[in-house]
């Protein structure tokens, strides 16, 4: 069988991610481009200045990923974008980005469902402890879900967020404590500290026999809490 030599491309939200994969388990290189600082103090991305920072450095990162895996375009077998879901302008970087590469060194383009990424991350990870059928919990952005995986490419959703998602409910309520962005890390950290007895907050679940959840109440009720106490 002939090996595969992929330059993937990644620019759906607030991070420029280039990669160089052979056979879907050797990683060449990864070089990731973080705009953290760029949206800590809007409390969130802003989707313009996220375009922007992309088209600013993915032709760096392309250059120094493929300096890394001491590689020319000439042997890779096939560029690959995430193409959806994610910010329509970020997205559009990476995709005209891929193209351009596809175009000018004649090798066939991939696009690449960015939520199928996250899963078949884990295949990179753990590649002889997988077996189907799989459960897949997936927490990205603004996507919270539960599927089931029968097999490759063969996917059923189980449970999915009604509203918020996870990651969307910790921003909101780090931007109104005023203790950063992202909000995750730091609430996880400071939640280790209290006392897991203190507040009584309610469960992200739904009606009995759905397993799609929903976070907009917990977020309220985490925000009424904290207008109260103030």
């Amino acid at each position: 069988m002939e090996k595969t030599l992929i330059l993937a491309i990644e620019s759906s939200c607030d991070e420029t991610a280039i990669a160089i994969v052979e056979d879907g388990h050797t990683i060449h290189s990864n070089i990731i481009s973080s705009q953290i600082d760029l949206h800590q103090k809007y409390g969130g991305v802003v989707p313009e200045i996220a375009s922007r920072k992309h088209l600013e450095t993915i032709n760096y990162l392309i250059k120094e990923a493929m300096e890394e895996a001491g590689l020319t375009f000439n042997d890779l077998t096939h560029i690959a974008v995430a193409n959806m879901p994610g910010l329509i302008g970020a997205l559009l970087v990476g995709v005209s980005t891929a193209k351009a590469l596809a175009y000018s060194t004649g090798k066939p383009l991939l696009a690449i469902n960015h939520i199928e990424g996250h899963i078949y991350a884990n295949f990179l990870a753990y590649p002889d402890q997988l077996r189907f059928p799989l459960v897949c919990l997936i927490v990205s952005g603004g996507h919270t879900m539960l599927v089931k995986m029968d097999d490759h490419g063969e996917y059923s959703v189980l449970g999915n967020t009604r509203d918020d998602a996870v990651g969307e409910a910790f921003d909101k309520v780090a931007r109104v404590l005023g203790i950063g962005y992202p909000g995750g890390p730091v609430i996880d950290r400071l939640a280790k500290e209290g006392n897991e007895d203190a507040i009584d907050f309610p469960k992200a679940s739904l009606e009995k026999g759905s397993l799609d959840f929903s976070y907009s109440g917990l977020k309220s009720a985490v925000l009424n809490w904290i207008n109260r106490e103030k």
